[in-house]
């Protein structure tokens, strides 16, 4: 079965070190706390705030080990007002038997607020 893993950060700035850094610390975050190996995941979305544009968040996964061969892909996320500035938003699509509730959401940094209800606090 496929399950969705939704994470999301943000960044103090659009520079390329800082987004890798970030959406390296959010998916290897994703991977811990659900137990996730490579072969397990089917594919992973990652969407950008409109203000970001200097890197693809997709290429920091491709510079880990192992996960040359996982399907990435970055698209822009909406453009609603007041919404959450520099935000990297993902989702991990992956195999997995695991229920429901037992999936582990992560949410860092500035983006903690966006669904306190999901994610784990330690």
């Amino acid at each position: 079965m496929i399950r969705g893993v939704r994470g999301a950060t943000t960044v103090g700035q659009d520079n390329p070190e800082e987004i890798m850094d970030k959406t390296k610390i959010l998916f290897e975050t994703i991977l811990k706390k659900n137990h996730i190996l490579a072969e397990d995941i089917a594919s992973v979305f990652i969407s950008t705030t409109p203000d970001i544009s200097s890197a693809f968040p997709a290429k920091a996964l491709r510079e880990l080990n192992g996960f040359s061969y996982v399907p990435v892909m970055c698209m822009k996320e909406m453009d609603v007002p007041n919404s959450l500035e520099r935000c990297i938003r993902m989702m991990v699509h992956v195999n997995t038997q695991r229920g429901q509730m037992e999936i582990k959401h992560v949410y860092l940094e500035g983006a903690t607020h966006l669904r306190s209800d999901m994610t784990e606090t330690s």
